[in-house]
């Protein structure tokens, strides 16, 4: 009878300590944290940077559970043109309706879903497959990506490279998926995101 009791209080035990256990939250540092787009057409391609507004990664015995991050599209700047006016230029237009529309939708949002370890991953590979759902100008999209993923001196990094298809989001302009016709004046739909983010406590 004792034995039975000793089990059911053990029991009791366990299932309370995994329901009171949460996930540590590592809030994302906007300052050392880092994106880096490109976005090509036909005759050559841009290059520039996008900033994070604020963001969080969920933890669990050093293996990210979660995380939401926010996007300030009215940070969107090219870093390879040289002459400010056209530079100038380049960043109103990606701000405009004929693509981001920052003033209309000034953040984007992407949560992920899943974060799988990858097998046998070698130093210098990528350690995790990490899903989730992309929200630009309110539509949202599943995207995944592979990364590395690390845990040092007490903060998260994460570095890795997404590829988007604007189209998804409705992003029309130049694009061979909304207009067969353009010719020479295509803009690729996809773009690349080189992501380098730093969480901690």
């Amino acid at each position: 009878m004792k034995k039975i009791i000793y089990g059911i209080a053990a029991t009791g035990l366990i299932a309370l300590t995994a329901f009171t256990t949460k996930d540590e939250i590592y809030k994302v540092d906007t300052k050392l944290s880092s994106m880096d787009w490109t976005g090509k057409k036909l005759t050559g391609e841009h290059t520039g940077t996008i900033m994070f507004t604020s963001g969080e990664i969920s933890m669990a015995k050093e293996e990210v559970t979660g995380g939401t991050f926010e996007i300030d599209m009215h940070s969107i700047a090219d870093m390879d043109i040289k002459d400010e006016n056209w530079k100038k230029k380049l960043e109103g237009h990606l701000k405009s309706a004929d693509f981001f529309d920052a003033e209309k939708f000034p953040k984007s949002k992407f949560v992920i879903t899943s974060v799988t370890p990858i097998p046998a991953a070698k130093e210098g590979d990528f350690t995790h497959h990490v899903k989730g759902n992309l929200t630009m100008k309110d539509k949202t999209n599943p995207i995944e990506f592979d990364a590395v993923i690390k845990m040092k001196d007490g903060k998260v990094a994460c570095v890795g490279t997404a590829t988007i298809d604007r189209s998804k989001f409705e992003i029309k302009y130049g694009s061979k998926s909304f207009f067969p016709e353009i010719g020479d004046k295509i803009i690729y739909d996809e773009f690349t995101v080189k992501f380098n983010v730093v969480a901690g406590k």
